[in-house]
């Protein structure tokens, strides 16, 4: 007796797991995947790219290089903070230019994910599985088509001549050191690149704890509403 109730619970305890596993379909996990990251890069897009999308923001500012620090903290203590100011907006103002030009890069990576891909981000632990791969897939690729525009932005903000003023009034303080030689193109197409990527794990976040009703759609409610059971 108890064997054939044992046998009926775990036949039950199977139908209902099947069951869950039922409601949702390959297509539809690469489906709400790509759409949620299609969802967080429009907004990162349309966030970053208005004016102060990255000024504005203490998460995704661009702030001088490290290696360049001593000279802001020398010349802001000889009353020349207007300067470094200037630099460190003109670099931000290049990134949220850049960022509104680079929106066709991320169409190709998103074609490229697997229906497999697309399980294992759904069902990752990891809050920012879907941008993590996003990231690690198109890195290099980014770089390669960013740069250009970075490029092409900075020298309509004037980045390296406020560079060439930042250093130059630097190179007249008695004492002070040699001339740094950082590549501004390299260092600000990274930053505009982390900075879009933190954005986008925010809107992930956001759609995989609902945040404000971020699943706004039937697709995404459906996919990540069934990964929520699976916890």
């Amino acid at each position: 007796m108890k064997f054939h109730k044992l046998a009926s619970y775990s036949c039950i305890c199977l139908l209902s797991i099947t069951s869950v596993f039922a409601q949702i379909s390959s297509k539809q996990a690469a489906s709400g995947i790509k759409t949620a990251l299609e969802k967080g890069l429009t907004t990162s897009i349309n966030s970053l790219s208005a004016k102060d999308g990255f000024l504005g923001n203490a998460a995704v500012k661009i702030l001088m290089p490290a290696e360049a620090q001593r000279v802001e903290k020398t010349l802001r203590s000889v009353g020349l903070g207007s300067l470094c100011d200037q630099f460190i907006s003109s670099m931000n103002r290049a990134a949220e230019s850049a960022v509104k030009e680079a929106a066709p890069v991320f169409v190709g990576a998103l074609s490229q994910m697997t229906i497999q891909d697309a399980h294992a981000i759904l069902l990752s632990g990891q809050q920012d599985a879907a941008t993590t791969f996003f990231k690690t897939s198109t890195s290099n690729a980014l770089t390669e088509k960013f740069s250009p525009i970075i490029n092409a932005a900075l020298g309509k903000n004037n980045v390296s001549e406020y560079w060439s003023q930042l250093t130059t009034a630097y190179n007249k303080i008695p004492l002070a050191n040699a001339k740094l030689n950082t590549d501004l193109d390299a260092y600000v197409t990274q930053k505009a690149i982390d900075g879009l990527f933190i954005k986008i794990a925010e809107e992930e976040l956001k759609i995989r704890s609902n945040f404000g009703g971020a699943r706004s759609s039937k697709i995404l409610n459906t996919v990540f509403g069934w990964a929520d059971k699976q916890k």
